[in-house]
């Protein structure tokens, strides 16, 4: 184990705690990243409405949109905000409800075997370079930390 991990959580990352994950198949390899795009509302990026929807704390009232993601319950492992910034919702040795119902490499439900890992965005817009350059120092750490054998996009 690396200095940088405690459980599965990663130091140099702002933990924010979710209620939504579960323990990982006994025996199961955390060998998938995922990497995938939200904003809240879709298309803005300010606020904090991505770690109250992980946490299960977003006001539902607060926007017409998040009406529709009433009762939704999910968190990737880590966030990268427009910033730069990197929030930790999941211990990577737990299982985060990122992926929803999933198929990679004809496996199926990848929240069991993948770490998910959000960038404030949407698709067909460019992510900012502060987000791919807290990215591109993640990533290492993980490959590192855990027996990846793929990295794939999710949306």
């Amino acid at each position: 184990m690396s200095a940088s991990w405690t459980n599965g959580w990663y130091r140099f990352a702002k933990h924010i705690p979710s209620p939504n994950f579960g323990p990982r198949p006994q025996g199961m390899q955390t060998d998938l990243l995922v990497l995938h795009s939200i904003s809240l509302p879709p298309g803005e990026y300010s606020g904090d409405a991505i770690q109250a929807f992980f946490t299960n704390t977003l006001d539902h009232d607060a926007h017409p949109y998040f009406d529709l993601i009433r009762g939704v319950k999910v968190s990737a492992h880590f966030l990268i905000r427009r910033g730069g910034e990197l929030i930790q919702f999941v211990s990577c040795d737990q299982r985060a409800w990122h992926a929803g119902v999933s198929t990679h490499a004809g496996r199926i439900n990848c929240n069991d075997f993948s770490i998910g890992i959000e960038l404030e965005g949407v698709e067909g817009e460019r992510f900012t370079a502060y987000q791919y350059e807290s990215l591109i120092s993640l990533l290492p750490l993980l490959l590192t930390q855990y027996p990846v054998r793929a990295i794939a996009g999710h949306e």
